[in-house]
């Protein structure tokens, strides 16, 4: 499974990659040569839009993604890489890129609004951050929007 680290450009796009279960480091602010080098001690793909970042690594360590819509570049993605959609979606906090642990139900109860806790039978959190996960509206409606994107590629 690839892992990746993408740079200040493309936050949204390091957002989605943790939604889809992609373990992707993203730094607001890095110098380029401190990129590279976490991606090559860590066997990390760069993902990047800055075209002079390639001075910095070989070919084979990067992609540039090529667009600025967050559709496009995850439609590049899933097709350069033949991404798993599925089966990691969801297992990984999408603030500190850390996997999330299944709760019970009862140790969320004070952590949610009354009526998540009351539709919701699965709670997750976060070890590191301690973000609560669970199974609302976002969670359809990110389900739909990958299958629209598995569609248009």
């Amino acid at each position: 499974m690839p892992k990746f680290i993408v740079d200040s450009m493309l936050g949204k796009l390091a957002k989605w990659l943790r939604i889809l279960g992609y373990d992707t480091l993203y730094f607001k602010k890095i110098k380029p040569k401190t990129l590279v080098k976490i991606a090559v001690s860590e066997k990390r793909i760069i993902l990047t839009r800055n075209s002079h970042l390639s001075e910095f690594i070989k070919p084979d360590n990067f992609i540039y993604i090529n667009s600025m819509m967050i559709n496009e570049q995850l439609k590049q993605l899933i097709s350069s890489f033949k991404l798993d959609t599925k089966s990691g979606l969801f297992s990984i906090c999408t603030i500190c890129n850390k996997k999330v642990k299944e709760i019970e139900k009862e140790n969320a109860k004070d952590k949610v609004p009354h009526h998540v806790f009351q539709e919701n039978s699965l709670f997750y959190i976060c070890p590191k951050c301690k973000r609560l996960y669970w199974m609302g509206s976002h969670y359809h409606h990110t389900i739909k929007k990958i299958e629209n994107l598995r569609k248009e590629i």
